[in-house]
């Protein structure tokens, strides 16, 4: 029988979920302050980023499969400790290496959030689980947006450490409210953990709609993170601008977020081929807006709504239909699509700084419609098995 999700705790998620994925997106505003401290090339100081994009991926490899088998509340109890002493470890590290491994385990320990979203999808009916979904995806993405705000901010006015300093602070906090208030969810699972390692691959084997996501929603997140972690350098190379107004670019981005509730309901009504279509051509369009944005801050503010709402969009419906699948095993489909998201996320970094070096904004440009033109390719092509 589904557990009542109530609104309070729905959105008690969704905050959890935006502060705790905030920590993987505060270095990207950071990187020149970062590669001025340590004396380093923008490709050497976009490892950190690279770093933790990493981390991620392995914690929802390794940490998100344990959620079909542990107690929330037992995975949440180890990760938070860990999750803290990286992030301050991040705070006092006096080199570029020491910096770099210390957000490969920010990266690791912030893969809690995606608990959050198998959990609200279980304990909601079918009817609901769009909405709910949504919800809890509307404070991830506006914590991913927002936290770019804030520690382009921080970083100017206090330095890049302060802002570690302050998300330990904060890290602390959410940990003691969580601890109070999270239902506790005990699931069933009676394998041992190898067991519940090796059924990922038959779930990646046998179904082909989980693949087909994966692949969309790493061609996706591969031009949005090129898009990030390159804007720092052209607001300095073209603008003259520092940290805190790239980072206020995430301002921008959080009106594109705030439709992923609208884009959860409609989920639960409107085909979602459509929806994999149009959300997959507005990200095509966003990159043709960024293009010939190169020297406007307004085209690019333009193309920061169109790409974070097309993201979004397409992000919700694969989980959606991800999820409409294999109840017992929300958890291990949802770490396949992550990984495969986020990996999709580590590669348009390292692609995005080697476009950038060499070719300079065109070359990001020319990156991501590459990218985004391939998701529209991908989906036409095999459309048929999503369903």
């Amino acid at each position: 029988m589904t557990q009542k999700l109530s609104n309070s705790i729905l959105y008690l998620m969704s905050l959890s979920a935006g502060l705790v994925v905030a920590n993987l997106y505060y270095n990207q505003p950071l990187l020149n302050l970062i590669s001025e401290t340590f004396s380093v090339t923008e490709a050497a100081v976009s490892n950190v980023a690279l770093a933790t994009q990493l981390g991620y991926a392995f914690g929802l490899l390794f940490i998100i499969p344990l959620g079909d088998k542990l107690s929330n509340h037992q995975i949440l109890q180890i990760d938070f400790v860990l999750m803290i002493l990286a992030l301050i470890a991040a705070g006092i590290s006096q080199t570029l290496f020491a910096l770099i491994v210390s957000s490969f385990f920010i990266g690791f320990t912030s893969a809690i959030p995606q608990l959050f979203v198998p959990m609200a999808a279980q304990m909601t009916d079918e009817k609901g689980r769009g909405r709910a979904i949504g919800i809890v995806m509307s404070g991830l993405l506006i914590g991913i947006l927002g936290s770019r705000i804030i520690s382009g901010y921080i970083g100017e006015a206090f330095g890049w450490r302060v802002m570690y300093y302050a998300a330990t602070v904060l890290m602390v906090l959410l940990f003691a409210v969580l601890r109070w208030k999270l239902p506790k969810l005990t699931p069933n699972y009676p394998g041992s953990y190898g067991d519940l390692m090796v059924s990922l691959w038959h779930y990646f084997k046998t179904e082909p709609s989980l693949r087909l996501a994966a692949l969309r929603g790493a061609l996706a997140f591969a031009g949005l993170s090129a898009f990030w972690t390159t804007l720092v350098f052209l607001m300095e190379d073209a603008f003259g601008y520092g940290s805190t107004i790239t980072g206020a670019f995430g301002i921008f981005g959080i009106a594109g977020a705030l439709g992923a509730t609208v884009v959860g309901k409609l989920n639960d009504k409107v085909n979602k081929n459509k929806i994999i279509l149009y959300s997959s051509i507005l990200i095509v369009l966003s990159w043709l807006v960024f293009l010939l944005s190169e020297h406007s801050i307004t085209g690019l503010i333009v193309g920061v709504v169109l790409v974070d709402l097309g993201l979004q969009a397409l992000h919700i419906t694969n989980q959606n239909i991800i999820f409409s699948k294999n109840p017992e095993a929300r958890n291990r489909v949802n770490t396949i699509y992550m990984v495969g998201f986020f990996i999709g996320g580590a590669l348009g970094t390292t692609l995005g700084a080697m476009a950038w070096q060499h070719w300079r904004w065109t070359g990001v440009s020319w990156l991501g419609m590459l990218l985004s033109v391939s998701i529209v390719l991908v989906h036409i092509m095999f459309k048929k098995k999503i369903i």
